[in-house]
């Protein structure tokens, strides 16, 4: 009751405080959930910030907002970086108000605040602290979060990421460090604020247009119908833009999907990796007789694939664009590292040693993928998130991802091929690399340990009826569990963005006489057994 009230207090927003009063008020009632809005603080971790829009200090909301810009400003301050804060925001509840509030701390720190136009994709945010050599920037977003969620990503510039990290977000120590700088921040009403910042204008985002479209080949082939959705989200216009100053023509997009919401109405989950959430798509596809159809996460760091085949559209899985755009350019010839993380597939490694090209693996996320190597060509993660151009952003960037995936389509489509001809060329030279995910959501996050301490006490001794040849644990630096049989790899780790464990499986098919569609088949059905197995090995 005394953290409530001296909370109450000292925060800033009287819908907050109303919310607060409110809770306070229904006590004894209200007790499980009053005292989990003050169990602690929210933690910088993946992806910075991120929770529930809701008042207290475990929630999104303009107090806590207010107390990570002040940490963040001082930090910088501390580190002796020098330069603007530049600030981006998308469409969600909240998201604008705490854009505003981060420049108005940062002025009042005496430093400059440069802010977004708009609502825009995070890649465009993430462009700008490159190009107009920032200190760091922010991005209010949750990204694929549901809709009562709301997030704070901090990304750094030249001075103090270096070269690997420059516009890239944040590792150890600055994580940590942030962290300890919030801590510190004295009460909200204390924290000077000053003037609103500079707004930018268009020219930031034309800049960025511009750019994304110069990361095809020049004339290249651009005859391709493709449709679109933004899922609801902010990359609509930017990605028309791109597709039409790159030479495509504009995408019909999904009408129901093609504004922003913060509802999200169509879909029970903005992430279109989730089941169903490219439905709408698909229809719009089949209507349009189209050769592409193109999904934005709704803050379009992220992109999704699906493509028409004899039994109908199918999305593509992560690992197969990633490959596929890797594949690409290698053959265009990008010099430098190609990397991808250790939870996914093993395909890009094995393609890279036959090229001759570098090859790197990280742990899970962007912020360490675009530090595999300053000379880094191309990167990508298993849940849909691509690099494909690291000089223009540092980070994953769901609109250059598309345009070159457009780039491979036409291609293609102008050598009388698709892009499953494209996957089966590689699968007869590779073997099939199939993958799945399975995913289990926890309410309670006790759970999740429970269930990795199983399989750590109890590993399976074999997969798919093979012996178990490796067991790699990560532990105590990072809670991953890997085990490995001849032509089997389960990968198992926590989330690092949400309440779910999740187990990584590949299963790889040697393919015979160029039966590609046998090898699937059999990798297939092998999946479906194995996460059989992976789920009684974790209890779930």
């Amino acid at each position: 009751m005394e953290e409530a009230e001296a909370w109450l207090a000292d925060d800033p927003d009287p819908a907050s405080r109303a919310e607060l009063r409110e809770l306070i008020d229904g006590l004894p009632g209200t007790a499980d959930e009053l005292r989990d809005r003050f169990a602690g603080p929210l933690t910088f971790g993946t992806a910075g910030l991120r929770g529930r829009l809701r008042a207290g200090p475990n929630g999104m909301n303009l107090a806590v907002v207010t107390r990570a810009a002040a940490g963040l400003v001082a930090w910088l301050a501390a580190e002796g970086g020098e330069g603007p804060l530049v600030i981006g925001y998308d469409a969600r509840y909240g998201s604008r108000d705490f854009a505003e509030r981060t420049a108005r701390v940062a002025t009042g720190a005496g430093r400059e605040a440069l802010v977004m136009p708009s609502t825009l994709p995070t890649p465009v945010l993430a462009y700008a602290v490159r190009a107009l050599d920032a200190v760091a920037g922010v991005m209010v977003t949750a990204s694929h979060n549901p809709p009562q969620d709301n997030g704070y990503k901090v990304y750094l510039g030249r001075q103090l990421g270096g070269p690997a990290g420059d516009g890239a977000q944040i590792v150890p120590p600055a994580d940590s460090g942030i962290e300890a700088a919030i801590r510190a921040v004295g009460p909200v009403a204390g924290v000077r604020l000053g003037v609103p910042g500079t707004l930018l204008d268009e020219k930031i985002v034309q800049r960025y247009v511009q750019s994304a479209a110069n990361v095809l080949t020049p004339g290249g082939p651009r005859d391709l119908t493709v449709v679109y959705t933004p899922l609801h989200g902010v990359g609509g216009g930017t990605l028309a833009a791109a597709f039409v100053t790159a030479g495509f023509g504009m995408p019909p997009s999904v009408t129901e999907q093609a504004e922003p919401d913060p509802e999200f109405p169509t879909v029970s989950f903005p992430n279109p990796e989730e089941p169903g959430a490219m439905d709408k798509l698909l229809e719009l596809a089949r209507m349009c007789n189209a050769d592409l159809a193109i999904a934005n996460d709704p803050d379009a760091d992220r992109c999704a694939l699906a493509i028409p085949g004899p039994d109908g559209w199918r999305p593509l899985r992560g690992d197969e664009l990633g490959v596929l755009l890797a594949d690409h350019l290698i053959r265009r010839g990008v010099p430098g590292t190609y990397a991808t993380t250790i939870v996914s597939s093993q395909l890009l490694g094995r393609l890279c040693a036959a090229r001759g090209v570098p090859y790197a693996e990280t742990l899970t996320g962007f912020k360490w993928i675009v530090r595999a190597a300053e000379d880094l060509a191309f990167g990508y993660e298993e849940a849909l998130g691509y690099c494909v151009a690291p000089a223009l952003v540092r980070d994953k960037d769901g609109i250059t991802a598309a345009l070159t995936a457009a780039e491979v389509a036409a291609g293609l489509q102008k050598d009388g091929k698709g892009v499953q001809d494209r996957l089966d060329e590689l699968a007869a030279e590779f073997g099939v690399h199939a993958t799945d995910q399975l995913s289990v959501r926890v309410d309670d996050l006790a759970e999740i340990g429970v269930a990795m301490g199983r399989a750590r006490r109890q590993p399976p001794a074999t997969l798919l009826g093979a012996p178990v040849t490796a067991v790699d644990d990560l532990l105590p630096e990072n809670d991953v569990l890997t085990f490995r049989t001849a032509a089997v790899r389960v990968v198992i780790r926590p989330s690092g963005t949400e309440p779910k464990l999740k187990a990584y499986l590949e299963v790889v098919e040697e393919v015979t006489q160029g039966d590609v569609t046998t090898a699937r088949a059999r990798a297939a059905d092998a999946l479906q057994i194995l996460r059989q197995e992976v789920a009684a090995a974790l209890g779930v």
